[in-house]
C-alpha cells in the first residue's frame, strides 16, 4: 500500500464564510486524490463562500452543517485560512469545541494561514512548535507554542503552513501525516 493512500479516510474541512479559497481547494483536490473523502462542515446551513486574495470568491455547498456534524465520524481536520474564517471559528464554541475534539481524540489536524486562530482558541496550541500567517506569530507564542518561520512544521499530530505559497508543501506533508495517523485513532467498533 502506498503511503499517500488515504482511501476510507474521512476528512472534515471547518470553514466559515471568508475563507481563503486556494487554502480549501488545493488541500482538498490533494486529499481527494489520495482517496481520502472529504467534507466540508460549516456552521451555514446549505453553502460558504470563499476570499480570494482581495476579494469574495466562490460559494461551495456545505456537506454538513455544523449543527449536525460530529468528530466521532471524521478521521482528520483541515483547517483553511483567510482572515475571516477563523475570527469567526475561534468565536463560536460549537466550532471550536468541533476543532478541539479532534486533538482530545489524538486525530491528526492540518492547519494554514490564520487556521492557527482556532487551534489557539481550542487550547491546543501550548507545548506545539507550529506556523502560521506572520501576524499571529505573537498570538500563538502567548498561547504556549514555539512558532517557526518554515513553509511546513509538522508536530504531536498537527501540520500547519504560512501562506498559499506553502499550499505545495503542506499538501505533501498533509497527505504524510493523515497516512501516518490512519488507524491510531479510530472509534471503537470501527472496522
Amino acid at each position: 500500500m502506498a503511503s499517500d493512500n488515504l482511501n476510507g479516510l474521512k476528512v472534515a474541512i471547518l470553514v466559515a464564510d471568508g475563507f481563503e479559497q486556494v487554502e480549501m481547494t488545493e488541500p482538498r483536490k490533494a486529499l481527494d486524490e489520495a482517496g481520502a473523502e472529504t467534507q466540508i462542515v460549516s456552521p451555514k446551513d446549505s453553502q460558504v463562500k470563499a476570499w480570494n486574495f482581495t476579494e469574495w470568491g466562490d460559494t461551495f455547498p456545505v456537506d454538513m452543517p455544523l449543527s449536525s456534524a460530529r468528530p466521532d465520524n471524521y478521521d482528520a481536520l483541515l483547517l483553511p485560512g483567510g482572515v475571516i474564517n477563523p475570527d469567526t471559528l475561534r468565536a463560536l464554541p460549537e466550532a471550536v469545541a468541533f476543532a478541539k475534539a479532534f486533538f482530545d481524540a489524538g486525530k491528526p489536524v492540518a492547519s494554514i494561514c490564520h487556521g492557527p486562530w482556532t487551534i489557539i482558541e481550542a487550547g491546543a496550541a501550548r507545548g506545539r512548535r507550529l506556523t502560521s500567517w506572520p501576524s499571529l506569530q505573537t498570538d500563538l507564542k502567548n498561547a504556549g507554542a514555539e512558532w517557526v518561520d518554515q513553509e511546513a512544521v509538522v508536530d504531536q499530530g498537527l501540520v500547519t503552513s504560512r501562506k498559499p505559497d506553502d499550499i505545495p508543501a503542506f499538501n505533501s506533508e498533509v497527505i504524510k501525516l493523515f497516512a501516518s495517523g490512519r488507524g491510531l485513532s479510530r472509534r471503537a467498533g470501527a472496522e
